[in-house]
């Protein structure tokens, strides 16, 4: 069984000290491909992911302006964006969209941010990896007047209506940890309704590590619990689950890319993963 971690932040410093043993881990767990997200601390600095994904085949990566650091970009970030866009192991623009939780770019920035790089993405004829907060409406709006594309929305924890909503308008959503927390029904049930051809995993480490891991860390290789819970919702097996979002992710991100030059999948026999890691 062989899975793909749909949104990583190995550029994270939590990982400076042992990224090449967390890819390890990774591998013997069955994650075949890791999408680093390319937002960093934001501009000027663009291509932390890109750095990393230059060095391992495992890794594939994309290019953003995360709304926290809206107020950061300036018509450069704009050029820069178009240039590393085209770099061939970037396979998506991201994460973008709205953030109304802590508000640290202002939200009028924060629209017009996303905005222009859902301009680049359709130029580009890239995909593109949302986060949403506390944001729901204003990001469906902007999406709705802009964007004619496939993307994906990442760490998704809305409901079931919302769920709808975001499927209606053509999206991939991704569910990671919160799938698995017990106070996360809602999420369970969104996921229950979610299409074979529209599901997702992701970890979004080292942030929101799934049960048993929660307050750790988290990894790409604790991903399979998130699988497992999954599988379980939606009365399926893992290896279904795998299959499933393995295709999807493929068909969405790489496809697109493999005349670029990207390397094969890692091939890796299933290993399962102890609660002690």
């Amino acid at each position: 069984m062989t899975f793909i971690d749909s949104h990583c932040h190995l550029d994270h410093e939590q990982f400076a000290a042992d990224l090449e043993a967390v890819l390890t881990r990774a591998t013997e767990a069955g994650v075949t491909r890791i999408l680093c997200i390319g937002t960093g601390d934001g501009p000027p600095e663009l291509d932390r992911a890109i750095r990393l994904a230059e060095r391992h085949d495992q890794i594939v990566a994309t290019v953003g302006v995360h709304p926290h650091e809206a107020n950061k970009a300036t018509p450069q970030t704009y050029t820069d964006l178009r240039t590393l866009g085209n770099h061939p192991k970037v396979v998506a623009l991201g994460e973008i969209g709205l953030d109304y939780h802590y508000d640290y770019s202002p939200r009028d920035t924060q629209r017009q941010v996303f905005i222009e790089q859902l301009k680049i993405a359709q130029e580009l004829n890239l995909p593109i990896t949302i986060h949403t907060r506390e944001a729901w409406d204003d990001t469906m709006s902007v999406l709705k007047d802009h964007w004619s594309g496939p993307g994906i929305l990442h760490c998704f924890t809305g409901d079931a209506a919302q769920a709808q909503q975001a499927i209606d308008q053509g999206f991939h959503l991704a569910y990671g940890g919160v799938l698995t927390f017990k106070t996360a029904e809602k999420v369970r049930e969104a996921a229950r309704i979610t299409p074979d051809d529209r599901i997702l995993i992701e970890t979004d480490a080292p942030f929101l590590a799934p049960i048993p891991f929660r307050g750790k860390r988290n990894e790409p290789s604790m991903m399979l619990e998130t699988l497992k819970k999954l599988a379980e919702v939606r009365g399926t097996t893992p290896e279904r689950i795998a299959e499933l979002t393995t295709a999807n992710f493929e068909r969405l991100c790489l496809d697109p890319d493999l005349s670029r030059g990207l390397p094969p999948p890692i091939q890796t026999r299933y290993t399962d993963i102890s609660h002690g890691n």
